[in-house]
């Protein structure tokens, strides 16, 4: 009797000690959500130690005295609840570096914690915790968004099957609570994997060396070197539209973005590291590194790669956070790299006020570290005074990125981003009002920005499916050859040897576009800069694609508005009617029976018919 009262004694001492190190590290984790999402430096890299030594700390007393806790009391849930934090805590480092490992790390803990059942023996106890309940459908959500960013495809519909199953099974088991949220979230993965369901035939976007980069320009490469040549530092993501296609505070327009400038390894897809297998059946507790460190030993990236540009992915900001992010990033962009800004929004001023709440439970519309980083430079979020940019002030002249709150207008004008051209900028304006967005060009304040500017309408053989596959433009910048089968009313559902093929000619149509903008004697300063780089370089040789397609299958009947735009100006010889272009348009529209949507030259037609 003495000796099992000296053992309860020593469990019930070591769960006090455990529940006073999940404290601890729950103040520290505090500490690094409570950062703004864009935060680097010493400051954020101070937090982030200090809530991973709490978890390692915390962790390790786990696993070193895991049977003396279950017997004092400890619940397998209150486990898999640490490594959920742990997880989220490897996805937000993730998301501040872009670098893979710590998203690779986060999935390792997501999948432990799916495969122990950590949540399924809480959910089969007599007395249901709606608590606890809540905390389960977070972290699927979490989970189904890593493994999407990690195109785990399987995965990710094994994790939306059950988060569907799991709001079902809520509904039975809290007759008395409103699960409105959760199923308008399961509508909402539903309608995200249909929309991305539509590129399983091709391969991921991500620039893979294998493919994208193009040998034959290479003899051509240290014409450029000879001048500056700026690379991809920092890019920042945002994409506002009524009724967008989303997956909690990702949209499908962002999340293409995202894979667009990221690199793949040599290998096609992650390699994730098996499990290690323990005596008794189980699987050890340890990560991908071995230990939860934030200096990991294993890295489990490609070493022949270099780093991911890093991005910051902005959800719905107000025009004011907007700014101030841009703001922050400026100041640390170095002067031989650039600044990507993406923005996909509708020109239509949205009246409505809406304060959405994403799957943490809190609003996504404002956040103390929000209203602290305004402060940041207010000299340069200033609009431009130039005579030129404030004369053109029609109904017409801005984007809009959200709901109009009690602050006023959110709309952006083209003036709020010239005082960030003392900067080198990349300006990708995805919008029916891109056009008012030409002002910046020639009103820069030091440095002359490189403008990517969509056409007005979506364009289809056919209005089904339109709005249900995102930005057309982003998906030409993105996926061209899904966006081209879009654009004809091609099922992506076609047999593989012909979707490779015309995959195989797209390739070399755009290989001799870049050898003939690598040649091109008449190429702006501004592109040339920038070519060096990878993922910029792809980007401008899929809207010379994009471009050209849109502006052969306008004249066939159909109307875009204005067409894709570039400023500066990029070589009359890569023109929608110069023969380069369009002879590739043609090949691909005839080896995929769709030539009766365009119109070509009527040269080029004899001189192909001829052949």
């Amino acid at each position: 009797m003495a000796e099992e009262d000296g053992r309860g004694a020593v469990a019930s001492d070591d769960l006090a000690r455990f529940r006073s190190l999940v404290h601890a590290a729950d103040r520290k984790f505090a500490g690094v959500r409570d950062l703004p999402p864009w935060a680097r430096g010493p400051l954020h890299l101070l937090h982030f130690r200090k809530a991973f030594k709490a978890y390692t700390r915390l962790w390790q007393f786990q696993q070193q005295r895991r049977r003396e806790l279950l017997a004092g009391g400890l619940c397998r849930w209150e486990i898999g609840d640490i490594a959920s934090r742990i997880g989220q805590l490897y996805y937000v480092q993730s998301q501040r570096t872009s670098e893979v490992r710590f998203l690779l790390e986060a999935y390792v803990f997501y999948e432990a914690i799916v495969s122990r059942g950590y949540f399924e023996v809480a959910r089969a106890a007599s007395a249901p915790d709606l608590t606890l309940r809540y905390k389960e459908l977070r972290f699927y959500v979490r989970f189904l968004i890593v493994a999407l960013l990690l195109n785990r495809t399987d995965e990710v519909r094994q994790l939306a099957d059950r988060f569907r199953a799991l709001v079902e099974e809520s509904k039975a088991a809290f007759p008395a609570t409103n699960f409105k949220e959760w199923k308008q979230v399961a509508q909402e993965i539903s309608r995200f994997l249909k929309a991305d369901a539509s590129s399983k035939i091709s391969r991921p976007l991500r620039y893979n060396v294998m493919f994208d980069a193009h040998p034959s320009s290479v003899p051509h490469i240290a014409r450029f070197h000879a001048n500056r040549a700026l690379r991809l530092q920092d890019a920042l993501l945002t994409s506002y539209r009524r009724n967008e296609i989303k997956l909690a505070e990702l949209t499908l327009d962002t999340f293409r973005m995202l894979q667009c400038l990221e690199w793949e390894p040599s290998g096609s897809s992650y390699q994730l590291p098996k499990k290690e297998s323990c005596e008794n059946g189980a699987f050890s507790d340890r990560g991908t590194s071995g230990l939860i460190d934030i200096n990991l030993a294993a890295d489990l990236m490609d070493p022949d790669l270099p780093p991911n540009p890093r991005k910051a992915v902005i959800y719905h900001p107000s025009v004011s956070h907007l700014l101030a992010v841009t703001a922050t990033i400026c100041e640390e962009l170095s002067s031989d790299n650039i600044l990507l800004i993406y923005i996909s929004a509708s020109g239509k001023t949205d009246c409505s006020v809406a304060s959405q709440k994403d799957f943490h439970g809190k609003s996504s519309n404002s956040s103390k570290a929000n209203h602290a980083s305004r402060k940041k430079d207010s000299s340069l979020s200033q609009p431009a005074a130039d005579d030129t940019l404030n004369s053109n002030t029609n109904l017409r002249s801005y984007v809009c990125l959200g709901s109009q709150g009690t602050g006023g207008s959110n709309n952006l004008y083209p003036e709020d981003l010239v005082p960030f051209t003392r900067k080198p900028l990349f300006l990708i304006i995805d919008s029916e009002n891109s056009q008012a967005f030409k002002t910046i060009h020639g009103a820069e304040r030091g440095e002359t920005s490189a403008l990517l500017l969509s056409h007005e309408k979506l364009l289809s053989v056919s209005d089904t499916g339109l709005t249900s596959s995102g930005s057309q433009f982003t998906y030409f910048l993105t996926a061209p050859l899904q966006a081209f089968y879009q654009l004809v009313g091609l099922s992506s559902d076609m047999e593989d040897d012909a979707y490779s093929n015309a995959e195989s000619l797209l390739s070399s149509a755009l290989a001799e576009w870049e050898v003939a903008l690598r040649t091109s004697i008449s190429l702006d300063q501004v592109w040339a800069q920038v070519l060096s780089d990878p993922f910029l370089r792809r980007l401008i040789l899929r809207f010379i694609f994009c471009r050209s397609v849109i502006s052969l299958f306008c004249s066939s009947g159909g109307s875009a508005g204005h067409l894709p735009e570039c400023l500066p100006r990029l070589p009359e010889s890569l023109s929608p009617e110069s023969a380069v272009t369009q002879i590739y348009i043609h090949h691909l529209a005839e080896r995929l029976g769709v030539l009766k949507h365009f119109q070509f030259l009527e040269s080029i037609r004899d001189s192909l018919q001829s052949r």
